[in-house]
């Protein structure tokens, strides 16, 4: 075959093409430290690079964003519980404290007021929030677990269902006296105050609406353990707190007390509710206290906002309402306590009970000092004397019982205290078993994060000595190849004309 020059200067100029290629892949290869440069440079790589790039990502925002959010709503919700157990170890302290005999009521009261502070701190404790978002509120993480301020245009309609293990056995002191009796002559101080054993429902509010429920429904659990309804009770009386009767209904009447939250059974009704599992009263609350618990966060209710006529009223279902977080592929992981797991109306009305108790003995104490300064003036006629000194005698047996109905609710303050701690520790509990399954999590994805880390630049990094060296022998031949063209292209036509 005939070679000629233009033959011969074509396969130069392709081979110095060639080489010179060969020689930019790998100088873009050593600059950068990858394989490729775009897709069309290797397929597999870049598909295998797509995927392990898209897994990597993945993992990071699990790794570095989801599971570090997660555990710091978690530390935080796990602080305010532990701050609210702490407060509960404290109310328990007390209430054993105020049990002792040696006490006097003045010493009670001082005790009482700091339970009360320590309530409203337990509530307050509710209202924790990470990066402005309520932790114990469900899915309402805008709402507060509480009233941050008085809102007395607030008005509730609420479903509540109690077990009927919540039945209260408490006792009541009747046939107290009052100074402004002496001055009715139709008393003559012959009744003897006695302490009563009450049958007792205790709502989760007071100062409810004076308007009864219509009805309380009564539910019992059938073979398959669900409940069903069992009958209506229809025997609700609404009386006032000051009514000497209140807590004195007849055996088949329920007495309902709006001031108290208090619905009161006679024997016979009682006898009615025990035999059911649980029941359920819709009673209205208008307006409600700084610190005091949304209703929202804990029943089926219905809100209305009297300032605001124009709005339609608002309803609320209570359901389980947990806040998850995916944390790794396929895995969610709920990482909130809602409020009516931990914190409950139950331990503030306990101390609502042991203040009214306090008091009642210190009111009694004031009526009796009373007395017997009255008694002190000599000038006070025989009859007079007599009287006072037959109401002093009924005020000391007041005192002696309502002392112990005192005793009783520092007791059941030691009971209830110690059952909300046993809540509290549930749910910490439960948030620690949940936190070391997200700390699990964290640790096998950092060894996955690794792992992928590892399998891309495996699939996507050069070795940069091998590119070195296949650097510098690109860069002889394109030299070598330059070279031998120089010679090859130094003949011209004139050279053949001789």
């Amino acid at each position: 075959m005939r070679i000629t020059n233009k033959m011969m200067t074509n396969n130069m100029m392709s081979n110095i093409n060639k080489n010179k290629l060969s020689l930019s892949k790998l100088e873009e290869q050593y600059s950068t430290g990858k394989k490729i440069q775009r897709p069309s440079d290797d397929p597999i790589v870049t598909v295998r690079a797509l995927k392990l790039r898209t897994n990597l990502t993945e993992l990071k925002q699990y790794y570095e964003k989801n599971i570090p959010d997660a555990m710091s709503w978690m530390n935080v919700t796990e602080s305010a519980l532990r701050t609210v157990n702490d407060i509960l170890r404290q109310i328990n302290t007390y209430c054993v404290q105020g049990s002792n005999d040696t006490l006097t009521a003045k010493d009670r009261s001082a005790i009482v007021s700091n339970m009360e502070q320590m309530k409203q701190q337990i509530y307050q404790e509710g209202n924790a929030n990470f990066a402005g978002r309520y932790v114990f509120s469900g899915f309402k993480t805008d709402t507060p677990l509480l009233f941050t301020y008085d809102e007395p245009d607030l008005s509730y309609s609420i479903t509540e269902r109690i077990e009927i293990g919540k039945l209260q056995v408490i006792t009541k002191v009747t046939g107290s006296y009052e100074l402004e009796d002496f001055d009715d002559p139709a008393i003559d101080f012959s009744e003897v105050p006695k302490m009563e054993e009450v049958y007792r429902i205790q709502l989760a509010y007071d100062k409810l609406d004076e308007a009864k429920p219509d009805n309380i429904i009564l539910y019992s659990k059938d073979d398959k353990g669900n409940l069903v309804q069992a009958e209506v009770f229809t025997q609700l009386v609404s009386i006032s707190a000051t009514d000497p009767k209140a807590y004195t209904p007849d055996d088949a009447v329920a007495h309902y007390i709006p001031e108290t939250g208090e619905i009161i059974l006679g024997k016979d009704a009682y006898e009615v509710f025990r035999k059911t599992d649980m029941m359920e009263i819709t009673y209205s609350k208008t307006g409600f206290e700084k610190g005091s618990l949304r209703p929202e966060h804990y029943f089926d209710c219905t809100v209305t906002d009297n300032s605001k006529p124009e709005l339609e009223p608002i309803s609320y279902t209570k359901q389980k309402q947990q806040i998850e977080f995916e944390v790794n592929y396929n895995q969610r992981l709920a990482i909130n306590v809602e409020g009516s797991d931990a914190i409950t109306h139950e331990i503030g009305r306990c101390i609502d009970d042991i203040l009214n108790a306090v008091n009642d003995v210190v009111k009694t104490e004031e009526k009796i000092a009373e007395v017997e300064k009255r008694l002190a003036d000599n000038n006070l006629s025989e009859a007079d004397r007599e009287r006072y000194t037959k109401m002093k005698e009924q005020l000391q047996t007041e005192l002696v019982l309502k002392k112990e109905a005192m005793q009783r609710a520092f007791s059941k303050g030691i009971k209830v205290s110690g059952e909300q701690q046993d809540l509290v520790n549930t749910a910490v509990a439960d948030l620690g078993s949940r936190y070391v399954r997200l700390e699990l999590t964290e640790n096998r994805l950092s060894s996955q994060k690794v792992d992928f880390e590892e399998l891309l630049s495996e699939n996507e990094d050069v070795d940069i000595v091998d590119t070195i060296i296949k650097f510098k022998s690109a860069e002889t031949l394109y030299n070598a190849s330059l070279s031998a063209a120089s010679r090859i292209v130094q003949k011209s036509l004139l050279d053949f004309l001789y």
